[in-house]
């Protein structure tokens, strides 16, 4: 569907500027509407197989990294681009700034997609004591291997200092969950997730999609909408025992 919209935005501009040549006489793609894009949800762990990842990773080295990705929908290169002095573990927060990608063979930091991407993040209190002891193994670390270790200020990186890089992830996370019996699962099914239990709570949209960084609450409506429908149907039970209480 990209496709087609791209199609018809170039061949749009093609017949603007024809017009403005005078070679055609008018922009007949400009009567066409563009279709639709339509959003697709990923799949998503079950409260039950959510639990049961977490308990698998107990002891493993990403285990900080996945209940964080988890617990708050971070998008894989935002999570693995987090710095220490993003960590603010008296508030209780991290600061999304950036995000880690791989581009044109190695790895490269770039700004976060829009605007509502760059935000601050309140951690669930077991998230933030992991992160505090990932510290001081990371320290630890640090402190063993000497001048071989690479301070590049990340918070999560490899066993030398350097940061992580995101392929090595997919493939250690499909390990991961294929151990946990839970079939083959990629990291961003982590944020579907994430979205997904913190709707089923019964959390605002308003507070998911600022939470998720989207880049409007339309946006994440779109994409996770069906998940509201016991919302709306205790609006229509409370309006009808409101106006009908008989």
């Amino acid at each position: 569907m990209s496709t087609v919209r791209r199609i018809r935005s170039v061949l749009a501009q093609a017949l603007d500027q024809g017009v403005r040549w005078g070679s055609v006489t008018r922009n007949v793609a400009s009567l066409t509407r563009p279709p639709k894009a339509t959003r697709k949800e990923g799949r998503t762990l079950t409260p039950e197989q959510a639990r049961h990842l977490l308990d698998t990773l107990k002891g493993h080295r990403s285990e900080t990294l996945y209940a964080l990705m988890l617990s708050t929908g971070l998008r894989r290169g935002e999570a693995l681009g987090l710095k220490w002095d993003d960590f603010n573990p008296k508030e209780g927060t991290v600061s999304i700034r950036r995000q880690l990608t791989r581009e044109n063979g190695s790895l490269a930091t770039k700004d976060t997609k829009t605007a509502r991407s760059r935000r601050s993040i309140n951690l669930p209190t077991r998230v933030v004591e992991d992160l505090k002891a990932h510290k001081v193994r990371q320290a630890r670390e640090r402190l063993e291997l000497g001048p071989a270790w690479q301070d590049t200020g990340y918070i999560f990186t490899s066993s030398v200092g350097t940061p992580l890089d995101p392929r090595n992830l997919n493939r250690e996370f499909k390990i991961v969950c294929q151990k946990a019996s839970l079939g083959d699962w990629h990291p961003h099914e982590l944020r579907h997730s994430a979205a997904s239990l913190m709707l089923a709570q019964g959390v605002k949209i308003q507070v998911v999609s600022e939470v998720l960084g989207h880049s409007s609450i339309r946006m994440t409506a779109d994409v996770y909408g069906h998940i509201l429908a016991p919302d709306r149907e205790a609006a229509a039970a409370a309006m009808s025992a409101t106006l009908w209480p008989n």
